[in-house]
């Protein structure tokens, strides 16, 4: 066994939707350092562009703009991978909306919205890129689909954030149908983040980050390395040998309460 080599993801290719800001930046910014060559998709070209070229100062990184929110958006998302490379090692569906409304009030595209881009979407785009995320795999080391769930999938949140949470839960369960029915040529697992620092949560830990802190039982909010080391150990040999998970990344808040 050559543990220098356990975590490694040398080499191989990633593609990280959502990859220009917050969770989904942490784990193209790792897999980059790493020693990926990474694709990032987000929304806004001129982000996406700008964030590729800042990680490509210190590694492999290509900007691949594309509106998950439209089934056509994702089928070009996806031909556009499949014109640049043969094989995809690496997965992170990490694209998604949330939306906060008092209950009375909560509107019907709010569902619509949300359900499509973090449910809807990380099904049609693993569908999509099945043949590359196939070619890359090898006996002892599978491709991977890496989700990006969340803790309020796992339970009732405070905050009424009805469509997401839904949503979030319908991820881990898509999570373990799709590793059921994908093996043994590709893993799929899910991370459940508690509270990071990103744009999604940035009113939340202004309005109550002291008492997310307090609560917590190691004191403290998510970190880009807390983040990165989980994506790097699922994409990874380490990881090689787990599907159908759904990993907690959130200080114990979840499990320890």
């Amino acid at each position: 066994m050559d543990v220098s080599k356990l975590f490694s993801v040398e080499g191989k290719v990633a593609l990280v939707t959502g990859g220009s800001r917050g969770i989904g930046l942490m784990i193209a910014r790792g897999f980059v350092l790493a020693g990926a060559r990474v694709y990032i998709a987000s929304r806004k070209a001129d982000v996406c562009e700008e964030v590729a070229a800042e990680l490509s100062k210190v590694g492999t990184c290509h900007a691949l703009p594309a509106d998950l929110a439209t089934g056509d958006g994702t089928r070009a998302l996806a031909a556009a991978v499949k014109e640049r490379e043969e094989a995809l090692h690496v997965l992170v569906n990490n694209a998604g909306a949330n939306w906060g409304a008092p209950i009375e009030e909560f509107p019907d595209s709010a569902w619509d919205k949300v359900l499509a881009l973090n449910v809807k979407n990380v099904f049609r785009l693993t569908v999509e890129l099945l043949g590359p995320l196939r070619a890359a795999s090898r006996s002892g080391d599978p491709a991977r689909v890496i989700n990006i769930g969340s803790i309020d999938g796992l339970g009732a949140p405070l905050l009424e954030t009805y469509a997401y949470s839904a949503s979030k839960a319908a991820v881990h369960h898509l999570t373990r149908h799709l590793a059921r029915r994908l093996a043994p040529e590709i893993t799929v697992n899910a991370v459940a983040p508690g509270p990071f620092e990103s744009k999604m949560m940035e009113a939340t830990l202004e309005q109550f980050g002291d008492s997310i802190r307090g609560s917590n039982p190691l004191k403290r909010i998510g970190e880009p390395e807390d983040m990165a080391g989980v994506a790097l150990y699922l994409a990874s040999r380490a990881g090689a040998y787990l599907t159908g998970a759904v990993i907690p990344v959130d200080g114990g808040s979840s499990n320890l309460r």
